[in-house]
């Protein structure tokens, strides 16, 4: 909806000092004036007070000061002469923006905000259609390496038959009955003349005589649709790719709006993935720990030997480099990053526990602190209770 005019008769209020009734001084520049009434007009318009009839005075106290101050031989006369400058029809007058110079450039940014959110009416203008989001579910395999999904999706696309027109073979139009092929409507609302798009025909100026049958006269049909997405070679959760073109269709001759498909990677039985690198948890027996040895472990692309050293603790790291995921943007591959648990074995029979027990003598009678962690913790225990 659009503002279109202001009848300066019911606005113009005398013997008020146009100055103070904006908030600024003789010396105010052009832009301080127009930013006060700006603020003003914004503030009190009647629109955003209903039912305030002091807003709705000082609204139309500002306006008719603006309409004076903005002109700049106005606002000379004014400066010369006061209101009486303007007796007998000079100034103060009505009519559209056409006679209100700079008033007409202001009042259509500051009511076309008001009543159309910013856009005023867009007659005609071809639309982009709207973005489409997808969301897709694979595998880490699938991410690590990449890979080609079918994506299977309903969509608002073109009416083919009718070229997105609506209209039957796309030929059957006449003048709009309603706006008389203008594209909008005008209405009043109190002192303030606006102006709205067409409910009939939606701004275009021309009505459909006879509707494709296929759309109804939409331009548009609901369909099932497929595309192929290549999902390149390291796409990490939470990723986006985007398909230009195949979101829903423009209106009016506008473009196809855009497809966006959004990533999720199944959790993996193995690894897990942080940024460019892969985590995993390997379980070794105690006697590997404590001697050394090697083990093999799980990579993407297959198992490789991993050394332990011996006296190896439970918790310690070891990293495999460039066994990682790879960055999309420059296929430098992360690590693979191995964390060891010693695993305490389980369901003993006799004789092994018996081995346990005379190995656990053994340290005992060993003057060697075998186990200087432990030592360590128990001897801070003492520390602690003989405190």
């Amino acid at each position: 909806m659009r503002y279109l005019r202001l009848f300066g008769n019911q606005l113009m209020s005398t013997e008020q000092d146009y100055y103070k009734a904006l908030g600024v001084d003789k010396n105010a520049s052009e832009a301080e004036i127009k930013k006060a009434y700006r603020r003003l007009a914004m503030k009190h318009h009647p629109d955003r007070n209903q039912g305030n009839k002091n807003a709705e005075q000082e609204f139309k106290k500002a306006t008719a000061a603006y309409e004076v101050l903005s002109d700049a031989d106005k606002k000379s006369q004014y400066d010369q002469f006061g209101h009486s400058a303007f007796q007998g029809g000079m100034g103060g007058g009505g009519g559209g923006f056409s006679d209100m110079g700079d008033m007409g450039d202001i009042f259509g940014d500051i009511f076309g905000d008001i009543f159309s959110g910013g856009g005023g009416s867009r007659r005609n203008s071809a639309q982009k259609g709207r973005d489409v989001a997808y969301n897709v579910t694979i595998t880490l395999d699938e991410a690590i390496f990449g890979v080609e999904k079918t994506l299977e999706f309903p969509i608002v696309a073109a009416c083919e038959p009718c070229n997105s027109t609506g209209a039957k073979n796309g030929t059957a139009f006449s003048t709009c009955a309603t706006c008389k092929g203008n594209g909008q409507v005008h209405i009043q609302q109190g002192f303030i003349a606006m102006a709205q798009t067409c409910p009939t025909c939606r701004g275009v100026g021309k009505s459909i005589t006879d509707r494709c049958r296929s759309c109804h006269g939409q331009g548009q049909v609901k369909k099932n649709t497929s595309i192929k997405v290549k999902i390149p070679a390291g796409i990490d959760n939470g990723d986006r790719i985007r398909v230009p073109g195949r979101g829903e269709a423009g209106t009016r001759g506008g473009p196809s709006g855009d497809l966006y498909v959004q990533m999720r990677v199944s959790p993996h039985k193995i690894f897990e993935r942080q940024e460019q690198n892969l985590l995993c948890e390997v379980p070794i027996d105690f006697v590997t720990a404590t001697l050394g040895g090697e083990i093999e472990v799980p990579t993407m692309k297959g198992k490789v030997t991993l050394k332990i050293p011996a006296e190896t603790q439970s918790g310690s790291t070891f990293r495999l480099r460039g066994k990682g995921a790879p960055n999309t943007r420059n296929n430098n591959h992360g690590d693979l990053m191995c964390k060891v648990a010693v695993e305490i074995p389980v369901k003993l029979n006799v004789k092994q526990k018996q081995a346990l027990r005379s190995f656990s003598t053994l340290l005992e009678e060993d003057k060697t602190q075998h186990m200087p962690k432990t030592n360590s913790w128990l001897s801070n225990i003492k520390k602690v209770f003989n405190n």
